[in-house]
């Protein structure tokens, strides 16, 4: 479920004082609109540049994410913002990053940003995995496997983001093609098998319009996808259905039931049906 949000200016005065003896004193802060897991989100701008905020109270339940992103950021050149601080203090735990420009990226069905995300994910794919703690993408999906047997087929020691929503790619226009596209939000970095960005991809694809064949084939443009043994892509594509099954039950937004129904629609074609 999405985590209340709260604006900058509602810190205490000790944990905002703390992001200023990064920033200086702030000039404007502008709240982020998208976004699920943070209390705080926010572009704020000072005399000595601007950055993206994302903080959590230390004793959210999910405070481990900003642990997981400040972790894994190093590791994330080229691929993500760069984390320039990170700040705990007087019960927040703040993120600082570079504040990148751009659109959220536009998946439909012949948008200019399709071969950028794949070109992305290709790049991604090229990265090493840093030797940090990780979830593993097989303990993930062990609830959500049709068969206990499918979770080898997630197995693997390829670095993950595992969450391909559309608004955690930011598209700058400006930037030479083929390296427009960055991934933000590594709160769920995993470690797994190459294809399964790809394969998370498949789903958001589908959610924004294109049929599940149209989707594999702008899989297929990632070279890890020829990797994936089909019965392994059948059996992720009903995991998948379960997980969205499971999200939308518990929180039916109109958002949850359009993955759901596109994770249905993809093990569906997957299963011959």
């Amino acid at each position: 479920m999405a985590t209340t949000r709260i604006v900058l200016d509602q810190l205490p005065p000790a944990a905002r004082t703390a992001v200023e003896e990064h920033t200086g004193p702030l000039l404007t802060v502008e709240e982020a609109t998208e976004g699920f897991n943070s209390e705080i989100a926010a572009r704020v701008t000072s005399a000595a540049g601007t950055w993206h905020v994302k903080g959590l109270r230390t004793d959210h339940p999910r405070a481990w994410t900003q642990h997981r992103e400040a972790t894994v950021a190093p590791f994330l050149t080229g691929l993500a913002p760069s984390l320039r601080w990170h700040v705990e203090t007087a019960g927040w735990d703040l993120l600082g990053f570079e504040a990148l420009t751009g659109h959220h990226a536009v998946y439909a069905p012949g948008s200019p940003d399709l071969p950028e995300v794949a070109s992305l994910l290709r790049r991604l794919g090229d990265a090493p995995c840093p030797g940090i703690e990780l979830r593993r993408a097989e303990q993930r999906l062990e609830r959500y496997a049709v068969h206990p047997d499918d979770l080898h087929f997630f197995a693997g020691p390829h670095l993950l983001h595992t969450d391909l929503n559309n608004t955690n790619v930011l598209v700058d226009d400006d930037a030479p093609a083929g390296e427009r596209a960055r991934l933000v939000d590594w709160a769920w970095a995993t470690r797994g098998a190459a294809w399964l960005d790809a394969g998370y991809w498949v789903i958001w694809l589908i959610a924004s319009g294109h049929t599940p064949a149209s989707a594999e084939h702008r899989a297929a443009e990632i070279p890890s996808w020829h990797t994936a043994p089909a019965e392994g892509i059948t059996a992720f594509a009903a995991a998948n259905a379960n997980v969205w099954s499971e999200i939308s039950s518990a929180d039916p937004d109109p958002w949850t039931q359009r993955l759901a129904a596109a994770a249905t629609a993809w093990h569906v074609h997957r299963s011959g049906g």
